[in-house]
């Protein structure tokens, strides 16, 4: 069988896809009403001072629009926007290259805020705060400190894990805002925009059943509805169908709760492994195969948001719905242990 292979061209055709569908003003954004009037508020009272923007810290599941939402104050405010994130910052010279190139009233967009090296964070304590940046210049006993003057500007931080930031940290982001998950509704109507953008056609049923499968995540919608497109050119007419969706999500291994083939695993896994829990998180990731950190970042959040799984002070447990998910009873008997 001839293999596929993924060519440039075709990942630079997706990542201009993914752009493309990225809304690029709060009033084309779909859903998040509460934060979209928040902002639009912080946005319009530093515009009426003439002000830049306060810190602005987004957190929430990964695929909820964070870095979108940091790309549209950018826009709003009109002003530049410099991204980067926090592994790629490992020295605070890269800090100070980086903070240096900024102009009055920039966003300065740090991704994975949370993993920020501890150094150059202590670093960026005083050019939140008061806009100075101190670095050493030289080693041993020729060093120097040089403190330099910054514009004012906007850091805008996005993290998945926000546990894992600092307090001293969180304290100096003045606009902290959650990013959650998206009800049906605003699935929909994401499906729906992003159908007309890429100019597919979809029978309003079959919009429905993609979102209904996307996890409340737009970003799992937007891949969903790319991979049903496919289907439809090659199984169908082209058109996306209740029924052509449905046999198309049945073919990635998207069950009718949304839940993918790994998702259905870490349950499985944990039921049939550990009697349903309660067991830890580093013991599921050996059982499953998968890094500890993408499944507290990526699966277990909707897991537990739709009550499948429940985090417990002992650890990771299969809920009464997780169950019923599955298809299966739960056996009664001793519980699983932590380790």
């Amino acid at each position: 069988m001839k293999k596929s292979i993924v060519t440039p061209s075709r990942m630079k055709e997706d990542s201009e896809l993914d752009l493309k569908l990225r809304p690029q003003f709060l009033k084309d954004f779909v859903g998040q009403e509460k934060i979209k009037e928040q902002l639009q508020i912080f946005i319009k009272a530093a515009k009426k001072r003439g002000d830049a923007l306060d810190h602005v810290l987004f957190y929430g599941p990964p695929g909820l629009g964070k870095t979108t939402l940091a790309n549209i104050v950018a826009r709003e405010l009109g002003v530049n926007i410099n991204g980067t994130s926090g592994p790629v910052i490992e020295r605070p010279i890269d800090l100070s290259a980086i903070l240096s190139h900024l102009k009055e009233k920039d966003i300065l967009f740090i991704d994975e805020v949370h993993r920020l090296n501890h150094v150059v964070e202590e670093i960026l304590y005083p050019a939140m705060e008061d806009f100075k940046l101190d670095i050493m210049i030289g080693k041993g006993p020729s060093a120097r400190s040089v403190k330099l003057e910054l514009p004012q500007y906007t850091l805008i931080g996005a993290t998945t894990r926000a546990g894992l930031i600092t307090s001293p940290l969180r304290a100096r982001f003045g606009i902290i805002i959650r990013v959650g998950y998206y009800n049906h509704e605003e699935m929909e109507k994401i499906v729906r925009r992003s159908a007309t953008i890429l100019d597919i056609e979809m029978e309003d049923k079959g919009g429905v059943e993609i979102a209904r499968r996307s996890r409340g995540t737009p970003r799992v919608a937007n891949r969903l509805l790319k991979r049903v497109r496919d289907y439809a050119e090659v199984k169908a007419d082209g058109r996306i169908s209740v029924n052509v969706a449905g046999k198309a999500l049945e073919m990635l291994e998207v069950d009718e709760f949304g839940l993918d083939d790994m998702d259905k695993f870490i349950l499985t896994t944990i039921v049939e492994k550990f009697n349903g829990g309660p067991v830890g998180l580093s013991t599921i990731s050996s059982a499953v195969g998968e890094e500890s950190d993408t499944i507290e970042e990526v699966y277990e959040p909707y897991l537990v948001q739709e009550g499948y799984l429940e985090r417990t002070p002992r650890g990771r447990k299969v809920t009464e719905r997780g169950y019923e998910c599955l298809k299966l009873k739960k056996r009664s008997g001793k519980q699983g242990n932590l380790w």
